[in-house]
């Protein structure tokens, strides 16, 4: 029981995840992890969300991004850390976000009351957050709140990304979609990444993708070749998927409630459509091709 309106949780985190996701497509993050000894974007990425979890080997990254190829990060793993320590990682992805959202919000939009406003409802929010089976969202939780009003509603945002994320997997797992099989069904609902965006970062082949394609045209759940589709069966699956994850995340929207979690998605609306118009997101990212 809920007394918020429907989705509205969901809602709310659809415009605070795409803002915390901009520092991953911004050229200022190559640039910070550039000046700690980290030139490859992969190994860049996948150190900066796991370092709150320490110096941890591949099998932990695997374990807790799901949908990234064990291959790919065994490629980085653990080597990464004797390049430069999670401390140096942590503080470098902080300053790539920083940078970030100065230039695509603007030094008014950083500096602003809504934004203040914005860090308090966020952080309000994650007040009512668990960590038991929730990994990543657990370290992050364990990292200090920044001072700056753009950079603490970023650290919310986070809190709020990975509990939701946590809670994710566990849905996924329960609906019987591996890794890649979960990327294929979320492209196929025209809402994920373009399959070669999800090759190209997620470590998998084109003959991986097409073999997961393969098992869930076995089940029922999609159909089509070159352009694929969900069946009414996918969708209802897809559909149960993120009830489930939406039932896992409900805590912290309801602790804030209806009122705060409408204004907080009106104000990160803001943020998020100002970043997109600034180019914060490649053109081709999303869809299905």
């Amino acid at each position: 029981m809920t007394s918020l309106p429907p989705r509205a949780g969901r809602r709310c985190f659809g415009v605070l995840n795409p803002l915390h996701s901009t520092h991953y497509f911004s050229p200022d993050f190559e640039t910070a992890f550039a000046e700690i000894g980290l030139d490859d974007r992969s190994a860049s990425r996948l150190a900066g969300r796991s370092a709150a979890l320490g110096a941890v080997g591949p099998g932990v990254v695997a374990a807790t991004f799901y949908n990234y190829n064990y291959d790919l990060i065994a490629r980085h793993f653990p080597a990464v850390w004797e390049k430069a320590s999670p401390g140096d990682v942590l503080a470098a992805r902080l300053r790539a976000v920083d940078a970030t959202l100065r230039r695509l919000l603007g030094a008014e939009a950083v500096a602003s009351d809504e934004m203040a406003e914005a860090a308090r409802l966020a952080l309000r929010a994650t007040e009512a957050c668990t960590r038991h089976a929730r990994p990543l969202y657990a370290a992050h939780a364990d990292l200090p709140v920044p001072d700056e009003p753009h950079l603490a509603y970023w650290h919310a945002a986070t809190l709020l990304r990975e509990h939701r994320g946590d809670g994710h997997l566990t849905a996924l797992l329960s609906a019987g979609l591996d890794p890649l099989e979960a990327l294929v069904s979320h492209t196929a609902t025209g809402k994920g990444m373009a399959p070669r965006w999800v090759l190209g970062t997620r470590g998998w082949r084109r003959a991986d993708w097409d073999a997961a394609a393969d098992r869930l045209r076995e089940r029922g759940l999609l159909t089509g070749d070159a352009e694929l589709t969900l069946t009414e069966e996918g969708t209802a699956l897809r559909a149960e998927v993120e009830e489930a994850t939406d039932r896992l995340d409900l805590a912290p929207y309801e602790h804030l409630g209806a009122a705060g979690v409408e204004r907080l998605t009106e104000l990160g609306r803001g943020f998020l459509l100002t970043a997109v118009a600034a180019g914060a997101f490649p053109a081709d990212l999303n869809g299905k091709g």
